[in-house]
Protein backbone atom coordinates (compact mmCIF):
# COMPACT_ATOMS: atom_id res chain seq x y z
CA UNK A 1 0.00 0.00 0.00
CA UNK A 2 1.17 3.40 -0.94
CA UNK A 3 4.44 4.70 -2.35
CA UNK A 4 8.07 3.20 -0.54
CA UNK A 5 9.56 6.14 1.80
CA UNK A 6 12.50 7.97 0.55
CA UNK A 7 14.91 6.67 2.64
CA UNK A 8 14.17 2.79 0.77
CA UNK A 9 13.65 3.81 -2.64
CA UNK A 10 15.52 2.04 -5.29
CA UNK A 11 16.98 4.29 -7.93
CA UNK A 12 17.87 1.52 -10.26
CA UNK A 13 14.88 0.61 -10.58
CA UNK A 14 12.30 3.36 -10.11
CA UNK A 15 13.24 5.47 -13.28
CA UNK A 16 13.96 3.48 -16.33
CA UNK A 17 10.53 4.50 -17.56
CA UNK A 18 10.25 5.49 -21.16
CA UNK A 19 7.88 8.35 -20.66
CA UNK A 20 9.72 10.20 -18.99
CA UNK A 21 11.49 12.97 -21.12
CA UNK A 22 15.27 14.23 -20.03
CA UNK A 23 15.95 17.88 -21.64
CA UNK A 24 19.03 18.96 -20.16
CA UNK A 25 18.31 19.40 -16.46
CA UNK A 26 14.62 19.40 -16.53
CA UNK A 27 12.24 16.23 -16.87
CA UNK A 28 9.00 16.13 -18.18
CA UNK A 29 6.58 13.60 -17.39
CA UNK A 30 3.46 12.94 -19.57
CA UNK A 31 0.27 13.91 -17.24
CA UNK A 32 -3.49 12.02 -17.49
CA UNK A 33 -6.21 14.16 -18.27
CA UNK A 34 -7.23 13.07 -14.81
CA UNK A 35 -4.26 15.46 -12.86
CA UNK A 36 -4.79 18.93 -11.89
CA UNK A 37 -1.06 20.89 -10.98
CA UNK A 38 -3.43 23.92 -9.97
CA UNK A 39 -5.65 21.54 -7.90
CA UNK A 40 -2.90 19.41 -6.48
CA UNK A 41 -0.91 21.89 -5.46
CA UNK A 42 -3.34 24.46 -4.01
CA UNK A 43 -5.70 21.95 -2.64
CA UNK A 44 -4.37 22.93 1.27
CA UNK A 45 -2.38 24.67 2.80
CA UNK A 46 1.23 23.24 2.32
CA UNK A 47 2.39 25.08 -0.53
CA UNK A 48 2.34 27.88 1.96
CA UNK A 49 5.02 26.70 4.15
CA UNK A 50 8.57 26.72 3.94
CA UNK A 51 10.67 24.71 2.16
CA UNK A 52 7.98 24.67 -0.38
CA UNK A 53 7.51 28.20 -2.53
CA UNK A 54 4.81 29.00 -4.48
CA UNK A 55 5.36 31.85 -7.24
CA UNK A 56 0.92 31.82 -8.63
CA UNK A 57 2.09 34.30 -11.44
CA UNK A 58 4.25 31.97 -13.07
CA UNK A 59 2.27 29.07 -12.08
CA UNK A 60 5.96 27.55 -10.45
CA UNK A 61 6.37 25.23 -7.53
CA UNK A 62 9.58 24.87 -5.96
CA UNK A 63 10.97 22.67 -3.54
CA UNK A 64 14.20 22.04 -1.53
CA UNK A 65 14.82 18.12 0.42
CA UNK A 66 17.36 16.25 1.53
CA UNK A 67 18.88 13.86 -0.76
CA UNK A 68 18.97 10.07 0.12
CA UNK A 69 22.35 9.58 -0.84
CA UNK A 70 24.75 11.58 1.30
CA UNK A 71 22.26 14.16 2.75
CA UNK A 72 22.91 16.87 -0.03
CA UNK A 73 19.81 19.47 -0.21
CA UNK A 74 18.35 19.09 -3.97
CA UNK A 75 16.27 22.12 -5.47
CA UNK A 76 13.34 21.54 -7.80
CA UNK A 77 10.86 23.65 -9.70
CA UNK A 78 7.68 22.40 -10.65
CA UNK A 79 5.60 23.73 -13.68
CA UNK A 80 2.93 22.06 -15.51
CA UNK A 81 2.55 22.78 -19.40
CA UNK A 82 1.38 20.67 -22.48
CA UNK A 83 -0.34 17.85 -20.52
CA UNK A 84 3.09 17.33 -18.57
CA UNK A 85 5.06 17.95 -15.25
CA UNK A 86 8.01 19.56 -16.02
CA UNK A 87 10.62 18.87 -13.57
CA UNK A 88 13.33 21.31 -13.17
CA UNK A 89 16.75 20.45 -10.98
CA UNK A 90 19.93 22.09 -10.06
CA UNK A 91 21.84 19.52 -11.64
CA UNK A 92 21.28 16.56 -14.40
CA UNK A 93 22.53 14.11 -12.82
CA UNK A 94 19.78 14.16 -9.79
CA UNK A 95 16.72 14.22 -12.21
CA UNK A 96 15.78 10.73 -10.82
CA UNK A 97 15.74 11.64 -7.23
CA UNK A 98 13.84 15.03 -8.68
CA UNK A 99 11.18 12.83 -10.57
CA UNK A 100 10.54 10.23 -7.80
CA UNK A 101 9.91 13.27 -5.34
CA UNK A 102 7.68 15.43 -7.65
CA UNK A 103 5.49 12.80 -8.23
CA UNK A 104 5.67 11.91 -4.58
CA UNK A 105 4.79 15.49 -3.78
CA UNK A 106 1.85 15.60 -5.97
CA UNK A 107 0.21 12.18 -5.35
CA UNK A 108 0.92 11.42 -8.99
CA UNK A 109 0.77 8.09 -8.36
CA UNK A 110 -2.74 8.18 -6.40
CA UNK A 111 -5.92 6.52 -7.64
CA UNK A 112 -9.21 8.66 -6.91
CA UNK A 113 -11.47 7.07 -9.33
CA UNK A 114 -12.86 5.29 -6.36
CA UNK A 115 -13.45 8.39 -4.43
CA UNK A 116 -14.52 10.13 -7.64
CA UNK A 117 -17.13 8.07 -8.39
CA UNK A 118 -18.16 8.50 -4.77
CA UNK A 119 -18.97 12.21 -5.05
CA UNK A 120 -20.06 12.63 -8.79
CA UNK A 121 -23.67 12.89 -8.02
CA UNK A 122 -23.26 15.18 -4.71
CA UNK A 123 -24.37 18.58 -5.67
CA UNK A 124 -22.07 20.10 -3.64
CA UNK A 125 -18.94 17.46 -4.86
CA UNK A 126 -19.40 17.23 -8.21
CA UNK A 127 -16.80 19.83 -9.18
CA UNK A 128 -14.14 17.89 -7.84
CA UNK A 129 -14.13 15.02 -10.07
CA UNK A 130 -14.93 18.09 -12.64
CA UNK A 131 -11.70 19.90 -12.25
CA UNK A 132 -9.55 16.44 -11.19
CA UNK A 133 -9.06 17.88 -7.32
CA UNK A 134 -8.73 15.80 -3.84
CA UNK A 135 -4.86 15.20 -4.37
CA UNK A 136 -3.16 16.97 -1.25
CA UNK A 137 0.25 18.33 -1.33
CA UNK A 138 2.76 16.74 0.68
CA UNK A 139 6.17 16.75 1.91
CA UNK A 140 9.33 14.43 0.61
CA UNK A 141 9.36 12.48 3.98
CA UNK A 142 6.43 11.66 6.95
CA UNK A 143 8.98 12.94 9.28
CA UNK A 144 8.03 16.58 8.02
CA UNK A 145 4.64 16.69 7.59
CA UNK A 146 4.30 15.43 10.86
CA UNK A 147 6.51 18.13 12.43
CA UNK A 148 4.35 20.54 10.36
CA UNK A 149 1.12 18.84 11.33
CA UNK A 150 1.94 19.41 14.92
CA UNK A 151 2.67 22.93 14.25
CA UNK A 152 -0.91 23.87 12.55
CA UNK A 153 -2.32 22.64 16.16
CA UNK A 154 -4.82 25.32 18.23
CA UNK A 155 -3.15 28.63 16.51
CA UNK A 156 -3.94 30.30 13.34
CA UNK A 157 -2.44 30.03 9.68
CA UNK A 158 -0.01 32.89 10.12
CA UNK A 159 1.54 31.22 13.18
CA UNK A 160 1.46 27.86 11.41
CA UNK A 161 3.71 29.81 8.54
CA UNK A 162 5.85 31.50 11.59
CA UNK A 163 6.71 28.24 13.35
CA UNK A 164 7.49 26.63 10.22
CA UNK A 165 9.70 29.17 8.50
CA UNK A 166 11.72 29.84 11.58
CA UNK A 167 12.31 26.11 11.92
CA UNK A 168 13.74 26.05 8.04
CA UNK A 169 15.54 29.33 9.13
CA UNK A 170 17.35 28.00 12.18
CA UNK A 171 17.42 24.05 11.44
CA UNK A 172 17.75 24.08 7.97
CA UNK A 173 20.56 23.06 5.76
CA UNK A 174 21.04 25.25 1.66
CA UNK A 175 20.49 23.75 -1.18
CA UNK A 176 22.94 25.36 -3.95
CA UNK A 177 20.62 28.18 -4.84
CA UNK A 178 20.85 29.25 -0.96
CA UNK A 179 17.38 27.87 -0.33
CA UNK A 180 16.92 25.81 2.98
CA UNK A 181 15.50 22.37 3.13
CA UNK A 182 13.17 21.58 6.34
CA UNK A 183 15.58 20.15 9.42
CA UNK A 184 16.08 16.63 9.92
CA UNK A 185 15.42 14.84 12.98
CA UNK A 186 18.88 14.87 14.09
CA UNK A 187 18.85 19.02 13.95
CA UNK A 188 15.84 19.02 15.84
CA UNK A 189 16.39 16.12 18.37
CA UNK A 190 19.51 18.37 19.41
CA UNK A 191 18.00 21.74 20.42
CA UNK A 192 16.31 22.85 23.58
CA UNK A 193 12.79 23.52 24.64
CA UNK A 194 13.94 27.11 26.07
CA UNK A 195 15.15 27.59 22.44
CA UNK A 196 12.74 26.23 20.69
CA UNK A 197 9.82 28.66 22.59
CA UNK A 198 11.97 31.75 22.71
CA UNK A 199 13.32 31.89 18.65
CA UNK A 200 10.86 29.56 17.06
CA UNK A 201 7.64 30.13 18.89
CA UNK A 202 6.44 26.76 18.97
CA UNK A 203 5.12 27.50 22.75
CA UNK A 204 3.54 24.57 24.34
CA UNK A 205 4.66 22.32 21.46
CA UNK A 206 8.42 22.36 21.60
CA UNK A 207 8.94 19.08 23.72
CA UNK A 208 6.91 17.34 21.66
CA UNK A 209 8.66 18.20 18.73
CA UNK A 210 12.29 17.68 20.61
CA UNK A 211 10.83 13.94 21.88
CA UNK A 212 9.28 13.24 18.16
CA UNK A 213 12.63 14.37 16.70
CA UNK A 214 14.65 12.19 19.11
CA UNK A 215 12.63 9.19 18.62
CA UNK A 216 12.92 9.33 15.02
CA UNK A 217 17.01 10.24 15.34
CA UNK A 218 17.45 7.55 17.32
CA UNK A 219 15.55 4.76 15.14
CA UNK A 220 13.32 3.93 17.80
CA UNK A 221 10.45 5.53 15.85
CA UNK A 222 10.45 5.09 12.15
CA UNK A 223 7.92 7.81 10.61
CA UNK A 224 8.57 6.96 7.08
CA UNK A 225 6.93 3.40 7.70
CA UNK A 226 3.36 4.66 8.08
CA UNK A 227 3.43 5.61 4.63
CA UNK A 228 3.95 2.15 3.55
CA UNK A 229 2.12 0.64 6.46
CA UNK A 230 0.02 -2.39 5.83
CA UNK A 231 -1.75 -1.70 9.21
CA UNK A 232 -5.73 -1.67 9.03
CA UNK A 233 -6.02 2.47 8.83
CA UNK A 234 -7.54 2.34 12.63
CA UNK A 235 -4.34 0.40 14.33
CA UNK A 236 -2.01 3.04 12.31
CA UNK A 237 -3.78 5.71 13.59
CA UNK A 238 -3.04 4.44 17.19
CA UNK A 239 0.63 4.26 16.62
CA UNK A 240 0.28 7.51 15.32
CA UNK A 241 -1.55 8.70 18.69
CA UNK A 242 1.23 7.47 20.25
CA UNK A 243 3.45 10.15 19.90
CA UNK A 244 3.07 13.11 22.38
CA UNK A 245 1.88 16.16 21.06
CA UNK A 246 -0.24 13.96 18.23
CA UNK A 247 -4.37 14.11 19.08
CA UNK A 248 -7.10 12.66 16.82
CA UNK A 249 -7.03 15.69 14.54
CA UNK A 250 -2.73 15.83 13.59
CA UNK A 251 -3.06 12.16 13.35
CA UNK A 252 -6.03 12.00 11.06
CA UNK A 253 -4.88 15.04 9.32
CA UNK A 254 -2.09 13.07 8.32
CA UNK A 255 -3.13 10.10 7.62
CA UNK A 256 -4.82 12.14 4.86
CA UNK A 257 -1.16 12.24 3.60
CA UNK A 258 -0.57 8.60 4.03
CA UNK A 259 -3.63 8.50 1.49
CA UNK A 260 -6.28 7.46 4.45
CA UNK A 261 -9.48 9.08 4.38
CA UNK A 262 -11.37 7.35 7.05
CA UNK A 263 -10.94 9.82 9.20
CA UNK A 264 -12.48 13.78 9.68
CA UNK A 265 -9.26 15.58 11.28
CA UNK A 266 -11.65 17.86 12.17
CA UNK A 267 -10.77 21.03 13.17
CA UNK A 268 -12.40 24.50 14.14
CA UNK A 269 -12.20 26.06 10.82
CA UNK A 270 -14.09 22.39 9.14
CA UNK A 271 -16.17 22.79 11.78
CA UNK A 272 -17.07 26.20 11.32
CA UNK A 273 -17.21 25.48 7.55
CA UNK A 274 -20.06 22.96 8.09
CA UNK A 275 -22.23 24.96 10.53
CA UNK A 276 -22.11 27.53 7.53
CA UNK A 277 -22.80 25.58 4.94
CA UNK A 278 -25.38 22.97 6.82
CA UNK A 279 -26.78 24.00 10.13
CA UNK A 280 -27.41 27.66 9.58
CA UNK A 281 -24.16 28.80 11.31
CA UNK A 282 -25.21 27.11 14.55
CA UNK A 283 -22.67 24.82 16.66
CA UNK A 284 -23.46 21.16 16.44
CA UNK A 285 -22.06 17.76 17.87
CA UNK A 286 -19.68 16.67 15.80
CA UNK A 287 -21.43 13.07 15.76
CA UNK A 288 -23.67 15.40 13.04
CA UNK A 289 -20.51 16.01 11.06
CA UNK A 290 -19.82 13.15 10.74
CA UNK A 291 -23.01 11.51 9.77
CA UNK A 292 -23.30 13.95 6.71
CA UNK A 293 -20.46 12.59 5.80
CA UNK A 294 -20.67 9.03 5.82
CA UNK A 295 -22.25 7.60 2.94
CA UNK A 296 -18.64 8.53 1.68
CA UNK A 297 -17.17 5.86 3.33
CA UNK A 298 -13.61 5.56 3.78
CA UNK A 299 -13.40 8.55 1.56
CA UNK A 300 -15.14 11.06 4.10
CA UNK A 301 -12.27 12.49 5.19
CA UNK A 302 -11.17 13.73 1.59
CA UNK A 303 -15.08 14.23 1.21
CA UNK A 304 -15.47 16.97 4.24
CA UNK A 305 -12.14 18.44 3.03
CA UNK A 306 -13.13 19.32 -0.36
CA UNK A 307 -16.61 20.68 0.46
CA UNK A 308 -15.05 22.97 2.99
CA UNK A 309 -11.99 24.28 0.15
CA UNK A 310 -14.29 24.52 -2.57
CA UNK A 311 -14.54 28.42 -2.84
CA UNK A 312 -11.12 28.65 -2.20
CA UNK A 313 -11.40 27.43 -6.58
CA UNK A 314 -14.66 29.19 -6.97
CA UNK A 315 -12.87 32.63 -6.45
CA UNK A 316 -10.19 31.30 -8.64
CA UNK A 317 -7.83 32.51 -6.46
CA UNK A 318 -5.57 30.06 -4.87
CA UNK A 319 -2.49 31.92 -4.06
CA UNK A 320 -4.61 33.43 -1.18
CA UNK A 321 -6.53 29.79 -0.08
CA UNK A 322 -4.58 29.10 2.79
CA UNK A 323 -4.70 32.46 4.36
CA UNK A 324 -8.72 31.65 5.47
CA UNK A 325 -7.44 28.69 7.03
CA UNK A 326 -7.88 28.35 10.49
CA UNK A 327 -6.80 24.87 11.63
CA UNK A 328 -6.83 24.11 15.76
Amino acid sequence: MGVPGLKNLDLSMEYSRPNIKKMSNEFSIPTSEKFSFRHSVCGHGWYDLPPFDLDPSRQRLSYVFASRSGGRKLWIELRHEDESLIVKTSRKKDGSEAVWVARHLLRMDEELDEFYAAVRDDERLGWVEERSAGRLLRSATVFEDAVKTICTTNCTWSLTRLMTANLVDAFGEPAENGRKAFPTAESLAGTTEEYLRTNIKTGYRSPYIIEFSELAASGKLDPESWLGSALPTEELRKEILSVKGIGPYAAENLLKLLGRYEGMALDSWLRSGFYKHYNREKPCPDKKIEKHYRRFGKWKGLAIWCDMTRSWFEEGDAGNSAEAQEPA
